[in-house]
Formats: structure tokens, C-alpha cells, sequence
């Protein structure tokens, strides 16, 4: 795996740890999610940013959301006791096939 991919998998790690990070922060009034939210937007931006430098946005930016709305899902059942339907599940998915399609382009 090359630097930009490797970028790319950590900006992955910051959006979703943003997501949850803004759920856990119940509308900001919990200092820590808090912290974790604004760090986790720095970090994912800024990885995202040296990726880009590399990679085509039009590959890595659905791959960043695509992934990062899968991790967001699957820690929002685990963590936050979310319900996942099997139509949730069938779309994750789609979402997946999407960023393998992409990915092999």
C-alpha cells in the first residue's frame, strides 16, 4: 500500500471517529466527544488533503464517505445500540461494491 492509500485508510479512521465523536457530544454540551469531534475533523481533513495530493478526488473522496458511512453505521448499531434492519445492512452493501468498483477503476 502506497503513502496515499495509507492517508486515505487513516482520514478513513478520523471520519468516522468524527461521527461518533458528534453523537457521543449530544450537541456539544459533553466536552470530550467534543475535543474528539474537532480533533477527528482536523485530522480526517488534513489526511484527506495529503491524499489528494496523489490520488484523484473523484476516487478518493467517495471512498473517504463511503467508508466512513459505513464505519459510522456499523459503530452507531455496536456503540449507540442503532438499530440495523437487513435493508440498512443490504445497502452497507452497495456502499461497499461502490468502493470496490471505484477502487478498481
Amino acid at each position: 500500500m502506497t503513502a496515499p492509500w495509507v492517508y486515505l485508510a487513516v482520514a478513513t479512521v478520523f471520519e468516522i471517529g468524527f461521527a461518533v465523536c458528534m453523537k457521543a457530544s449530544e450537541g456539544f454540551t459533553r466536552p470530550w466527544p467534543t475535543v474528539g469531534l474537532v480533533l477527528s475533523a482536523i485530522g480526517g481533513t488534513t489526511c484527506l488533503t495529503l491524499a489528494l495530493r496523489t490520488l484523484p478526488v473523484g476516487v478518493a473522496y467517495p471512498i473517504w464517505t463511503g467508508l466512513g458511512a459505513v464505519g459510522t453505521v456499523l459503530l452507531g448499531g455496536l456503540l449507540f445500540g442503532e438499530r440495523l434492519a437487513p435493508l440498512q445492512l443490504a445497502s452497507v452493501a452497495l456502499i461497499i461494491a461502490g468502493i470496490v468498483g471505484l477502487r478498481a477503476g
